[in-house]
């Protein structure tokens, strides 16, 4: 049977395969991006605080994937929960280190500004230190997202939703008629969702960065 086949007779597996890989992702990076600011917020006014997040985060990723998820089943069991939680951890270290870097660039004149007209401390992170440290923060996503949609598939080892069962499928089955097609169909489906997902965020960007800011 050739690709083309294969995607022919499997097209409504291969599309609930990708709905839920894309799903997954998102829902991990909208938990990650929101647990990312936070602790950019918290971090950032401290050096040593600064440090201390981007450190913790940074050792996430020095786990293996596979064998993060593999500790994690013990704990909380097979499916969607050991793989949320691990790419949920895996999605911090950009969006965390690229707050700090975005609220700390935020020239200190414009706070003072914003202070000097009354501006609580909130009121002055909301409307005008986050607006200003946004184009990083949005570079941090997609820098994140980007890495989910290839670690997602390992979370077929954990019985995780997405593309990577078909790859692990096929990788289990080599030499077997459809093997190399399997670990095609989601090889590919995975860099196409990765580049709408990436298409997306241009669009974001261009939506709610002012041109001043970008150019």
């Amino acid at each position: 049977m050739s690709f083309l086949e294969y995607l022919s007779t499997r097209h409504q597996q291969l599309l609930t395969d990708a709905y839920q890989h894309a799903s997954a992702v998102f829902q991990c990076m909208v938990v990650a991006t929101l647990l990312g600011i936070l602790i950019g917020v918290v971090s950032y006014r401290s050096t040593w605080g600064g440090s201390l997040a981007i450190t913790s985060t940074a050792t996430f990723l020095t786990v293996p994937s596979l064998a993060l998820i593999g500790l994690l089943i013990p704990l909380v069991g097979l499916g969607v929960a050991p793989s949320v939680i691990a790419l949920t951890l895996y999605g911090l270290l950009p969006i965390v280190r690229n707050s700090i870097v975005g609220l700390r660039g935020v020239d200190p004149s414009l706070v003072d500004a914003a202070t000097g007209i009354g501006m609580s401390r909130a009121a002055r992170l909301f409307k005008v230190e986050l607006p200003l440290a946004w184009p990083p923060i949005l570079t941090g996503i997609r820098v994140s997202t980007q890495m989910l949609m290839g670690i997602a598939a390992i979370a077929a080892y954990a019985s995780g939703p997405g593309l990577g069962n078909e790859i692990f499928r096929g990788i289990a089955s080599l030499g077997s008629a459809n093997a190399i097609n399997q670990v095609l169909a989601g090889t590919i489906g995975i860099v196409i969702l990765a580049l709408l997902f990436d298409a997306a965020y241009v669009l974001i960007g261009r939506l709610t960065i002012s041109r001043g800011i970008r150019d």
